[in-house]
C-alpha cells in the first residue's frame, strides 16, 4: 500500500508554489518588454545582415556607394540597439524565470516545442550581445573568429524567437489587451510603472553613454563608448597598427610602387611622387568601423577610375585592393563597378591637410563612399582588375 501511494504522489517541482511572490513576474509586462525586445533584435538583425552581405557579398546583391554616409547609420544603429537590448534582456529573463519552474515541464506537443526553443533562444541571446559587446571593446577572449560565429549564432536565435513567438502570440495579445490595475507586490516594493521605468532608463542611459562614438553631438557624455572619434592620429581612431600589419618597413621602403595590373592594357607601375603628380581629388567622407564607431576626414587623393583609366581598363571593371599587409583576413578589399567609379572613391595619399600617417595606411590606401572600415584597405600595393 505504501508502495502504491508513493507511485501515485504527483511530483514535485524545484520551487513550491508561492515561492515567487512578486507582481512583476508577470505576462503583461514579459509582453512589453518582449515587443522591446523583438523591436531591437529586428533592427540589430537587419543591420547586421546587412554588414555581412556588404562584407562578403553574394552574386545578386549589390550596395550602392550612395548616399556615402549610410553605412555609418546601419552599422551605427546595429551597435546601439545591441547595447540597448542588454538591459531588456535581461529584465525580460527576470520576469519569466519562474516559469521555467512550471511543473510538468511540457502539457502537450506545442508546449514542449515552446519550451525547448527557450534554449537556443536565450543562449543565443546572451552569446550575441555579450560577445558583441567585448567585440566592440577589443577584448577578444576566444579562438573562434567573431564575423563568423556572431552570424551562424544570430540565423539560430532567430529561428529560435520566430518560433517562439509564434507559440506565444495569442498570449501576448491577450496580456496587451488585458486592463488591470498596476500594483506592487507589497508596501515599499516597485510598481509595474516603476519597474517599466528603471528599465526603459537604463536602456536609455547605456545608449547614450556609447552613441557619441557614432553620433557625435553626445560625444561629450559617452562616457562608456569605447572609441572616442577625435583621438587617434591626424585626428582619426585606428584598429589596425602598422607594426600589428607588419608593414613598418615594407610601407616606408623608398623603392614602394603602386601596381595596376590584371585585366588591363597599359600595367602600370607608379611611384609616390609619380602619383602625387597625377591630378588630385578631394572628399570628405567618413571611417565607418564594423564595431560601431564613425569618424570623418578630409581626404585627397587620386581617384581610382583615373588610375584604371590610365591603365587601359574597360570601363565598368572590378577591381581588388591588395595590401603590403602579408597576413589576415582583411588584406584584400573588393570594389564593384559602381564604387571603382564613383569620383569619390580615392587612393588617398593626404588626410586632413598632411600626408598620410603611416598608422593610416601611407604611403597610400582606399577611401571610399560608404564602406565599412575594414574594407577600406590601407597600405596598398596593388590594385587588380578583374
Amino acid at each position: 500500500m505504501a508502495l502504491r501511494r508513493l507511485r501515485e504522489r504527483p511530483p514535485i517541482p524545484p520551487f513550491r508554489e508561492g515561492t515567487f511572490t512578486s507582481r512583476l513576474h508577470d505576462e503583461r509586462i514579459a509582453a512589453w518588454l518582449g515587443i522591446g525586445l523583438g523591436v531591437t533584435f529586428g533592427i540589430c538583425f537587419i543591420t547586421g545582415l546587412l554588414s555581412h552581405l556588404i562584407q562578403q557579398p553574394p552574386s545578386w546583391f549589390h550596395w550602392p556607394p550612395r548616399p556615402a554616409g549610410l553605412y555609418r547609420v546601419t552599422q551605427g544603429l546595429h551597435v546601439a540597439t545591441g547595447i540597448a537590448a542588454i538591459p531588456l534582456l535581461l529584465a525580460k529573463l527576470w520576469t519569466v524565470y519562474p516559469r521555467l519552474w512550471t511543473w510538468p515541464p511540457a502539457r502537450n506537443i506545442a508546449h514542449a516545442v515552446e519550451r525547448i526553443s527557450l534554449l537556443p533562444l536565450v543562449a543565443g541571446s546572451l552569446f550575441l550581445l555579450l560577445s558583441g559587446l567585448q567585440n566592440i571593446a577589443r577584448w577578444y577572449a576566444w579562438a573562434f573568429f567573431f564575423p563568423a560565429a556572431h552570424y551562424w549564432a544570430t540565423w539560430i536565435t532567430i529561428g529560435a524567437l520566430v518560433v517562439h513567438v509564434g507559440a506565444k502570440l495569442a498570449v501576448t495579445r491577450q496580456a496587451i489587451a488585458r486592463q488591470d490595475v498596476p500594483v506592487a507586490a507589497r508596501t515599499g516594493s516597485l510598481s509595474r510603472r516603476g519597474f517599466f521605468a528603471a528599465v526603459a532608463g537604463a536602456a536609455g542611459a547605456v545608449t547614450l553613454a556609447t552613441v557619441g562614438q557614432t553620433l557625435r553631438p553626445l560625444r561629450t557624455i559617452s562616457l562608456l563608448a569605447p572609441r572616442d572619434p577625435d583621438i587617434g592620429p591626424q585626428g582619426l581612431p585606428v584598429n589596425k597598427t602598422s607594426r600589428s600589419a607588419g608593414v613598418r618597413e615594407s610601407a616606408r621602403d623608398p623603392s614602394w610602387r603602386l601596381r595596376v595590373d590584371g585585366a588591363v592594357q597599359r600595367p602600370l607601375e607608379l611611384s609616390l611622387d609619380e602619383l602625387r603628380a597625377m591630378q588630385q581629388t578631394q572628399a570628405v567622407l567618413p571611417i565607418a568601423c564594423v564595431e560601431g564607431w564613425s569618424a570623418e576626414g578630409t581626404w585627397r587623393g587620386v581617384r581610382i577610375r583615373e588610375l584604371l583609366s590610365r591603365a587601359g581598363a574597360e570601363p565598368g571593371a572590378s577591381v581588388r585592393v591588395t595590401s603590403l599587409q602579408e597576413h589576415g583576413k582583411y588584406k584584400a578589399s573588393d570594389l564593384e563597378p559602381s564604387h571603382a567609379s564613383d569620383p569619390q572613391t580615392l587612393l588617398a595619399l593626404e588626410l586632413n591637410g598632411e600626408p598620410l600617417h603611416l598608422e593610416h595606411g601611407f604611403p597610400a590606401r582606399l577611401i571610399g563612399p560608404n564602406r565599412p572600415g575594414v574594407m577600406q584597405t590601407k597600405w596598398v600595393s596593388t590594385l587588380t582588375v578583374t
